[in-house]
């Protein structure tokens, strides 16, 4: 009932204040108090968003594009550099999670030798994560005058972004025994209380592909497998889904793909300010905003540019 409302409602609403927007051409513009044309101004860019918000949603018509998803940020080389930039990014798209209304989980966390983190999992679940989130799947790369530089030079540093759909039990993928090793580990943590002391934490290594899960937000070994599993069974899918992919590329000319080792997006922060996508052209100066969770722009440019592909 929730998710259908969230469907309907604001179409009854941008067909209530379209209607009242059409009484405003039944007035003479000297008959209007400043109060009344601050009103319908308003209403009117309330409107123009919410029509532009529908719009997105007509993109969002991919098989998966209404699941949770399961979003992975990587530091890639270069150390303490990429490992805070890692955590930059986290930061920024946990932001935009909030703004978004969705809720989410950290699955696993690798902290930095000296800061930030090497990598984190999230499990990302609300109204079309995955069909928002897909497009982010990539290399970002980050150009700024170094806090961990003596001398303040300008360093470049990469963290790798990858985004797959959470797929509920029914998916037709077959894990066998033999096929999967599970290892059981002490979960890592700050100290304190906060340290399990028991060996709760898997590992599950799937070992004709060589993919890894780790798992550890739970205290439970049990939960903590079932996650893992889950999650293994999601990429199987999505490996499943890329081969046959790649198959039907194989016979098209044009392919022009985008996978995980491209850089799609550059966020510049010295000697200028800009952060561009490298598929759409898609560019701002406004690094702070976009740094604090406003993508918006960025993932509308992207989904209708893969929607006119």
């Amino acid at each position: 009932m929730n998710g259908l409302k969230e469907i309907l409602n604001p179409v009854l609403k941008l067909k209530n204040n379209i209607e009242i927007l059409k009484q405003y051409d039944e007035f003479d513009d000297e008959a209007l108090d400043d109060d009344m044309k601050k009103e319908f101004e308003s209403l009117y860019e309330g409107t123009i968003k919410l029509l532009k918000e529908q719009e997105t949603l007509t993109y969002l018509s991919g098989e998966f594009d209404n699941n949770a998803a399961i979003f992975e940020i990587h530091a890639g080389a270069g150390g303490t550099e990429s490992c805070d930039w890692a955590m930059m990014l986290s930061r920024m798209y946990t932001k935009y999670f909030n703004k978004k209304g969705y809720t989410y989980e950290v699955i696993d966390e690798q902290p930095g030798e000296e800061t930030g983190i090497k990598s984190i999992v999230y499990i990302v679940k609300g109204r079309f994560a995955y069909g928002y989130l897909k497009n982010e799947k990539g290399v970002h790369r980050l150009v700024r005058l170094s806090p961990f530089d003596s001398n303040n030079r300008r360093h470049t540093s990469f963290a790798a972004v990858d985004v797959i759909p959470e797929f509920d039990d029914n998916v037709d993928v077959e894990i066998k025994d033999q096929d999967v090793r599970i290892d059981v580990y002490r979960s890592s943590g700050a100290g304190g209380q906060g340290v399990n002391t028991t060996d709760s934490a898997v590992r599950v290594t799937h070992l004709p592909t060589g993919i890894v899960i780790t798992c550890q937000n739970e205290r439970s070994q049990i939960k903590n497998k079932e996650t893992a599993l889950k999650i293994l069974k999601s990429k199987l899918y999505q490996l499943k889904l890329k081969e046959q992919k790649d198959r039907i590329n194989t016979i098209k000319s044009d392919h022009a793909g985008i996978e995980f080792g491209s850089q799609i997006r550059s966020y510049v922060l010295h000697p200028y300010s800009m952060i561009k996508d490298h598929r759409t052209n898609y560019e701002t100066t406004n690094v702070n905003k976009v740094l604090d969770g406003d993508l918006d722009g960025f993932i509308e440019s992207n989904l209708k540019g893969e929607r006119l592909k």
